[in-house]
């Protein structure tokens, strides 16, 4: 078997996501995706990685990790060139898998999980959805928006958390679903530069937990997201408040690759530290795991360098007593991988979701979606990814289409 085309797609609907589809001679193609800017990523998969690939047996994956895997820049971060690779590499495992009639979980060990409980990010339909073509130093947070100021269904959660927290804890509970995260200390960190959070609005940030716990007790697990917008002092003053509220951990409270600061943070709280979907390689995953800087240890396959590179890190984890979590607040693809690779992972102890995407637009992108029934969700059953691409994505007028052939 060889590859012979190199497709990548891009939408100005969604304008941090990008797809590829890889080709092969024996009619089988595999799809992979990944997120954020992506135009450096479609230059670097046609100028870099298509001219390697093409010709050769996709089916040698952990060859072409190593061989992409050494490229100069962005080895240990999740640049362009790692996000590119990340994409590639579910695409391979997706090839992989239908030349065998296999699902994916089934080529990386096995299910040790019939299902995986999901927590559900409070995101919303629109929070990836962008109207102009390049909103990349956007924030996807409008902090003007009101109540009803989007309906596009009944999971309009990031607005539900921010003005009735309680009730969203409720609905959320009515389905089964017992975990959800929120990120109510952003607009005080982008206001200050993280630097620097007052009493007034440590109380107004902290509203939301009050609310869910006066409406549900402590039947429901709270993840709190923090996209590493705060340096420590402030954190420490936030993770001390946020104890009485028995959060279920901090995730990426200070920034990624300042492990230092997150150490010291970790040393200072008995909540659980979650780190970090933005790093990259199992090399960086090492030190944060050695330091120890983080509890609980968060994997992206988009960012981190694709399926292969997800399993060692969890693997590595796993050798060091640590439960890992697969993030997924971006597209359907990397879902439906993270979905497959969590019901393999003995440590895994939830798979991220985002109900107002599965349930909404991930259904426009792909036909099969991994189902959520009762808050837990199981991987697709289908060869390979079990989904692919509708072909209408490739015909749409706002659709940025390459190919590079062998």
């Amino acid at each position: 078997m060889k590859v012979t085309a190199v497709d990548t797609l891009q939408l100005v609907e969604f304008p941090y996501l990008f797809w590829l589809r890889v080709h092969t001679d024996a009619g089988i193609v595999g799809t992979g995706e990944t997120f954020w800017a992506p135009g450096p990523v479609a230059s670097y998969i046609h100028d870099n990685v298509a001219p390697y690939l093409l010709g050769k047996d996709p089916r040698n994956i952990e060859l072409h990790d190593r061989t992409l895997g050494s490229v100069y820049v962005g080895a240990r971060d999740s640049g362009a060139e790692v996000r590119g690779n990340s994409a590639v590499n579910i695409a391979l495992w997706d090839i992989y898998g239908q030349a065998l009639g296999e699902p994916l979980w089934r080529l990386l060990g096995g299910r040790t999980h019939e299902r995986v409980p999901i927590y559900n990010t409070c995101a919303g339909y629109k929070h990836v959805r962008a109207t102009k073509k390049n909103a990349l130093f956007e924030r996807g947070e409008d902090w003007s928006l009101k109540p009803g100021d989007s309906n596009e269904g009944p999971y309009e959660d990031l607005l539900a958390w921010r003005y009735d927290a309680g009730a969203l804890a409720k609905s959320l509970l009515s389905e089964g679903i017992r975990a959800m995260k929120i990120w109510p200390f952003d607009i005080a960190a982008e206001a200050s530069n993280g630097t620097r959070i007052s009493l007034p609005d440590l109380d107004r940030a902290l509203e939301p937990f009050g609310k869910i716990r006066d409406a549900v007790g402590r039947d429901m697990e709270i993840m709190v997201e923090l996209h590493g917008l705060w340096t420590l002092p402030p954190m420490l003053r936030i993770a001390d408040a946020l104890r009485d509220y028995d959060v279920a951990w901090l995730e990426e409270p200070i920034r990624y690759n300042e492990l230092d600061a997150m150490a010291e943070l970790a040393r200072h709280t008995s909540i659980p530290i979650a780190a970090s979907e933005r790093l990259a390689s199992r090399q960086m995953f090492k030190r944060l795991i050695d330091k120890p800087a983080a509890s609980v240890i968060m994997i992206d396959l988009a960012w981190c360098g694709g399926l292969s590179e997800a399993r060692k890190i969890a693997n590595m984890a796993e050798a060091s007593e640590l439960p890992v979590t697969l993030h997924d607040c971006t597209g359907p693809v990397v879902y439906a991988a993270s979905c497959a690779l969590s019901a393999t992972l003995p440590n895994a102890n939830y798979q991220e979701a985002v109900r107002a995407y599965y349930t909404g637009w991930y259904t426009e992108i792909v036909a099969n979606i991994p189902s959520v029934v009762e808050g837990s969700v199981a991987p697709l059953d289908g060869p390979g990814l079990g989904l692919s691409l509708r072909p209408e994505l490739f015909e749409r007028p706002d659709a940025t289409v390459h190919t590079t052939r062998l």
